[in-house]
C-alpha cells in the first residue's frame, strides 16, 4: 500500500486542509491526527506547542507517513523551522493568506482571525511585513472560537456573540478582506457570510496548501500513482463523533487514541 500523507492539527480544524488535499489528490492514503485533548495551542508557550508538535510527528512517522502537512497555524508558527531541521521528510505548512488579502484589498484595510499564538509569532509579522506593505493589517484574537468548534456549537448563540465582537471593531474600520488565520476557522463562513458585509471577502489557505502539498509530493517524486480508493484514517484523543460530522463521510475509518 503507497505510503500515506500526515496530517495533524491541535484538534478538527485541520480536517478542512485535509478536504482541500484529498479533493486535488484523490489517490492519495491520509492519516489525520487531532490532538483535540490539547487543543487550543494558541493559548500555550511557544515550548509547549513545539513539544506536542514533535510528538505528533513522531506517531505520524511512527504510522509510516511519507510528508506531513502541519494543518494548524499556531504549530507551523512556532515549530516547523524545527521540524524541518530535524526529520527528513518534507514538511507543509499553515500560515495566514496575507499575500492574496493584500492584493485584493481596495480599501487598504485587511482583518485578520487568528489565535494568540499565531498573532505573536515571528513568522506572522514577518509575513505581514514582506506582503502586506501600505496595507493596514487589523489583528484580532479568536479568543474562545476553537473551544466551541470543537465542542460542535459552530451555529450556537454563544458563537454568534463572540464572532459579533470580533468582527464589529474591523468593521468599523473599514476592512474589506478577512484572513482566516486558523485551520479551525473555516468551518464558520457559513455564520460569518451571514454577519458580514457582501463587500468583506473571507480568505483562507485550505487551496494554496493543497497546491504546495502537489507540487512538494511531485518535486519528491512521492505522488501515489495507486488505483482504487485511497484509505484515510483519522485518529483524536477526544470525542470521536465531532470529527465525522465534520468530515461528512460516514465509511472513514475514525479511532480513538490516547495520546
Amino acid at each position: 500500500m503507497p505510503k500515506p500523507i500526515g496530517i495533524f492539527d491541535s484538534g478538527v480544524g485541520g480536517t478542512s486542509i485535509w478536504k482541500e488535499v484529498v479533493k486535488m489528490l484523490p489517490k492519495e492514503n491520509t492519516v489525520y491526527l487531532a490532538d483535540s485533548a490539547n487543543a487550543p495551542y494558541g493559548e500555550k508557550s511557544k515550548e509547549e506547542i513545539l513539544g506536542l508538535s514533535i510528538k505528533n510527528t513522531e506517531l505520524l512517522l511512527d504510522l509510516g507517513c511519507k510528508m506531513i502537512i502541519v494543518a494548524c497555524n499556531t504549530a507551523t508558527t512556532n515549530a516547523i523551522d524545527y521540524l524541518r531541521s530535524h526529520y527528513s521528510v518534507p514538511f507543509i505548512g499553515i500560515e495566514p493568506a496575507i499575500k492574496p488579502a493584500a492584493l485584493h484589498t481596495k480599501t487598504k484595510k485587511v482583518g485578520v482571525l487568528a489565535t494568540k499564538g499565531t498573532l505573536s509569532s515571528s513568522l506572522f509579522h514577518n509575513t505581514s511585513k514582506l506582503f502586506a506593505e501600505g496595507i493596514n493589517v487589523i489583528e484580532q484574537e479568536g479568543k474562545g472560537l476553537v473551544e466551541l468548534i470543537e465542542a460542535g456549537k459552530i451555529q450556537s448563540k454563544e458563537m454568534k456573540t463572540l464572532l459579533n465582537g470580533f468582527l464589529q471593531p474591523m468593521l468599523d474600520q473599514n476592512i474589506d478582506c478577512l484572513v482566516l488565520g486558523c485551520t479551525h476557522y473555516p468551518y464558520l463562513i457559513p455564520v460569518l457570510k451571514d454577519m458580514l458585509p457582501e463587500n468583506v471577502n473571507i480568505i483562507d489557505s485550505g487551496e494554496a496548501v493543497a497546491r504546495q502539498t502537489q507540487a512538494v509530493l511531485d518535486r519528491y517524486n512521492l505522488l501515489s500513482t495507486a488505483d482504487g480508493k485511497p484509505n484515510h484514517i483519522f485518529y483524536t484523543n477526544k470525542d470521536t463523533e465531532i470529527i465525522k460530522q465534520l468530515i461528512g463521510r460516514p465509511s472513514a475509518k475514525v479511532s480513538f487514541l490516547d495520546f
